[in-house]
């Protein structure tokens, strides 16, 4: 592990600026990337949300079909 580090360090060295900028980036990638990101999903809520928006989005579908009538009406009558 030691010579991994010496060899590293010895490389980064050699560098310019801009590679050193990308293996900063890919250093930060890695560490994200290594998180354990766990969602705890509340399946309650989500069904409770799912219900919302269906009603919300039947609600919508109706206005346009509304909306969509008066303006077939509207062309009827030119």
């Amino acid at each position: 592990m030691v010579a991994l580090k010496e060899f590293l360090s010895l490389e980064l060295d050699k560098l310019n600026e801009e590679q050193l900028k990308q293996v900063s980036d890919f250093i930060a990638f890695l560490k994200f990337r290594s998180r354990n990101i766990s969602w705890q999903i509340d399946k309650n809520k989500m069904a409770a949300l799912y219900s919302e928006f269906a009603q919300e989005d039947r609600q919508l579908a109706e206005a346009g079909l509304d909306e969509y009538a008066k303006l077939l009406t509207q062309e009827d009558f030119k």
